[in-house]
């Protein structure tokens, strides 16, 4: 048996929320499918599995909020599965649907079919079995539409508009009430009714002073000011900056390009990416985490890419094993990784194992930026917008575009000779168009 957790998606992250299983118990999963859908301050996540098997427990109802390290579900591993049929009864919903019961709503009512002898399991979704119970349907007599046999909320639904007398009734309103939410612009479908079931105007009126839900972006804003305020309460700083001649990587990359439709040509930020995670190997202390006792370098450059998204805030997920990335592969991988995480359509391992982070405001016009370090990293990487300025070649004084590149890192891992030559290697490398 293996435990699926909810994952720690970022510095600071406390809790998460289950918002969607994306399986159901009985499925089988393999290594990188995704098993859930976690919402936090940052948006939705989808999050992986990484141990092969078969669901065999759901543990946490969607909606549920569940701190980092908490049990979310139980996968039986492959290699215990010996046959292709679905696990026993005693190892599938049946057991598990008791545990999820009774994380999800203990005070409801316990319907008259749940209280015979047991049948059957039904696989179902955690949020349909928790709706067919709350509405006093019984799930086997539903008909399931999900994916192998799965019962969903949907199809509950659907059963609850078949059967007008499962569902509760509708509360009654006051005349007054109905001018008044009129007025004050309450949706009554959003208001209690008092104790008597009738919806007052003082219920309309206690709603329409009721505190507003927590602006998503400001949520974020104070999710990325408590990782930063304790980056630079923990993490003793060094900064580091160097101005580097673009124009060979340019030209190499004006090269490439020629024979390229727009859609398919290369920017310019992937080649500074690739400089940046290449350079890695001439200081490779710089990779890696901070355990709280000492340093983990990282064999694999997982490589942060800081990004804006629409609605504020920014995410850094990670371009996987970015320095062994071939400039075409940087450049699929990051149009995919921007595009997702506007879409909120990030994997939870893209957000938990960035080994280093690169920022750039250069698009911003911003020609040096300085950036703090994500913690548990231990060093981050800022670009600049490309700029033309007077440079000495030889004996001449010419025109040349140039980017100022800077360093932020820990100085319990490194100091500023290796952080040095990490900014040496990453010129070295823009300034050889021969370099792959």
């Amino acid at each position: 048996m293996a435990d699926f957790l909810m994952p720690s998606l970022g510095a600071g992250m406390e809790a998460g929320t289950l918002a969607k299983w994306r399986r159901a118990i009985g499925d089988r999963v393999a290594r990188g499918d995704i098993l859930a859908e976690v919402e936090t301050e940052k948006g939705l996540i989808e999050v992986e599995v990484f141990t092969p098997g078969v669901v065999s427990a759901l543990l946490v109802a969607e909606g549920t909020k569940v701190p980092v390290g908490a049990r979310l579900a139980v996968i039986e591993e492959a290699a215990v599965t010996r046959s292709d049929e679905p696990p026993p009864a005693s190892r599938d919903a049946a057991a598990a649907a008791a545990v999820i019961d009774a994380v999800t709503d203990v005070a409801a009512p316990t319907p008259s079919w749940a209280t015979g002898a047991p049948a059957a399991p039904v696989r179902a979704t955690p949020s349909a079995r928790r709706l067919a119970r709350e509405v006093g349907l019984d799930p086997r007599a539903i008909a399931a539409s999900g994916a192998h046999g799965t019962l969903t909320r949907r199809d509950v639904l659907c059963a609850t508009e078949a059967e007008p007398s499962a569902a509760p009734p509708r509360p009654r309103v006051s005349p007054y009430a109905r001018r008044r939410a009129a007025a004050l612009g309450v949706d009554l479908s959003c208001v209690a009714p008092g104790p008597d079931g009738v919806i007052h105007a003082r219920d309309v009126e206690a709603a329409a002073v009721a505190p507003a839900k927590p602006d998503p972006a400001r949520a974020m804003r104070r999710a990325i000011a408590a990782a930063m305020s304790r980056s630079k309460r923990e993490i003793p700083h060094y900064y580091l900056a160097h101005t580097i001649d673009l124009g060979p990587a340019l030209a190499r990359l004006a090269a490439l390009n020629a024979a390229r439709s727009p859609t398919e040509r290369l920017v310019p930020g992937v080649l500074l990416l690739s400089a940046a995670a290449r350079a890695l190997a001439a200081a490779p202390e710089l990779n890696g985490h901070w355990t709280g006792e000492g340093a983990t370098p990282s064999a694999r450059v997982h490589l942060g890419v800081a990004i804006t998204l629409r609605g504020g805030g920014l995410v850094a997920p990670a371009i996987h094993d970015a320095a062994s990335a071939t400039l075409d592969e940087l450049m699929q991988r990051l149009s995919d990784l921007v595009a997702r995480a506007r879409r909120g359509q990030l994997r939870a391992s893209e957000l938990a194992d960035p080994t280093i982070t690169v920022t750039s405001l250069g698009e911003r016009g911003v020609e040096t930026v300085y950036g703090v370090i994500h913690p548990p990293q231990v060093a981050m990487v800022g670009f600049g917008k490309i700029v033309t300025r007077p440079w000495v070649v030889g004996d001449a004084v010419v025109a040349r575009p140039t980017v100022t590149v800077t360093l932020a890192a820990d100085h319990r891992v490194s100091d500023g000779h290796r952080g040095g030559l990490y900014l040496a290697e990453i010129e070295r490398l823009l300034s050889s168009p021969e370099e792959p």
